[in-house]
């Protein structure tokens, strides 16, 4: 799968973020996790789920800005409902899911890590939603994610101005669930995805369906008619002056 590596150790599935340009987001990458999401929910011999990266000191940087920026319209709406089908595909996964956060996880890598049931941040390492600083609204799923995984008192931090967090900052927003050091993060995560797994599967998804349908309901409810305000963000003059200054930097540095 494009950008995902899905490797398998006993009952544990880890799904590996490893793409060029550092994880970021791009169409093929989004369908590879919706794929995977679907064929691991599946799977009668998973019991959790890592979502974790092959680079040690990146998580994902977000959307692939040098790719989407060619986008027109039309295109940048499909890739949009495919983002978000991505995010519905492991919200659901009836299996227990910990993120990985290794390193930094802004904006689209923020939404990523959102999906998950737990999420241990590496110390240091900084995770936030920057949307509003680019000059587009979040899309409507990710809207309802964030308010269904973080206490209201952050949301305005988080949403509207757009902050990182990183350490015990991340903690009191509510985007992490825990702290690790960088050296044995990945079996720090692991020993803490064994907690979950150990519970009774079928008493582990019904209680998981139960906590999250109403939110994926909405989301699909009201994904397609909000579209359009996004876009509206996405290709307005002042959001795509700082996406091409964005992509003029990121070709500079090579």
């Amino acid at each position: 799968m494009s950008g995902v590596r899905l490797e398998r150790d006993g009952r544990i599935a880890v799904l590996r973020l490893d793409k060029a340009r550092g994880n970021a987001i791009d169409e093929p990458l989004v369908e590879a996790l919706a794929a995977a999401a679907s064929g691991l929910a599946r799977d009668p011999e998973v019991r959790g789920v890592l979502l974790a990266s092959a680079h040690p000191k990146l998580f994902c940087p977000g959307l692939d800005l040098v790719t989407l920026a060619e986008f027109d319209r039309p295109r940048m709406a499909r890739f949009m409902t495919s983002f978000s089908a991505a995010i519905w595909a492991l919200y659901a996964l009836p299996k227990p899911m910990v993120a990985a956060v290794s390193g930094a996880a802004v904006a689209g890598g923020c939404i990523l890590a959102l999906t998950a049931d737990y999420r241990v941040l590496r110390r240091g390492a900084a995770i936030g939603l920057s949307e509003v600083k680019v000059g587009v609204p979040l899309p409507w799923s990710v809207t309802l994610l964030l308010r269904a995984s973080v206490p209201p008192q952050a949301l305005a931090r988080i949403a509207l101005l757009g902050s990182n967090f990183s350490d015990e900052a991340a903690l009191e927003a509510g985007l992490a669930d825990e702290l690790a050091e960088a050296e044995g993060f990945e079996a720090c995560c692991r020993s803490r995805l064994e907690e979950f797994a150990d519970k009774d599967p079928q008493a582990l998804a019904t209680t998981k369906r139960w906590l999250r349908e109403s939110t994926l309901e909405s989301m699909k409810a009201g994904e397609r008619e909000r579209l359009d305000g996004f876009l509206d963000g996405w290709f307005s003059p002042g959001t795509r002056e700082r996406v091409q200054a964005t992509v003029a930097s990121l070709k500079a540095k090579g």
